[in-house]
């Protein structure tokens, strides 16, 4: 059963990615986090909406991303979507260096940050409709 929940909608402006990952970051903290724990959420927050503002509307077309965050115990499930263009191959997408914007020198890095600092990631996304990312950790303490 879900402890507590918040659901944000932004425009996809690279001025909202700030935004994001402290509007995120202010929700966690009722699970006390530590400064690591709290940056790892913001880190991975910060990916997903950037992909979503650099991938999904390509820097141009403007869109929403809905973030949907939950706390269960002593966990948080993050929700990063898009009505973007989607992802085509998204075992690709994902894989450590790739990048479908190099000339934009992109480092592809992105979904490997967001594995390495959230406990679980999964990407769904069908092309020409849109991405979601689902990103879950736990946290050692409980408020």
């Amino acid at each position: 059963m879900v402890d507590n929940k918040i659901s944000i909608e932004l425009m996809s402006k690279s001025q909202n990615e700030g935004f994001a990952r402290v509007a995120v970051a202010a929700f966690i903290s009722q699970l006390d986090p530590t400064v690591e724990e709290l940056t790892d959420v913001k880190t991975a927050v910060s990916e997903a909406v950037t992909n979503s503002i650099i991938h999904g509307y390509e820097n141009k077309k403007e869109g929403i991303i809905k973030i949907e965050a939950s706390i269960t115990g002593n966990e948080i499930t993050i929700s990063i979507e898009d009505s973007g263009k989607g992802i085509k191959d998204v075992e690709q997408a994902m894989e450590p260096l790739y990048t479908s914007k190099p000339e934009l020198e992109r480092s592809g890095m992105g979904f490997t940050v967001m594995e390495t600092f959230m406990d679980s990631l999964e990407v769904k996304s069908e092309d020409g409709k849109g991405t979601k990312v689902v990103m879950k950790k736990k946290f050692n303490t409980v408020s």
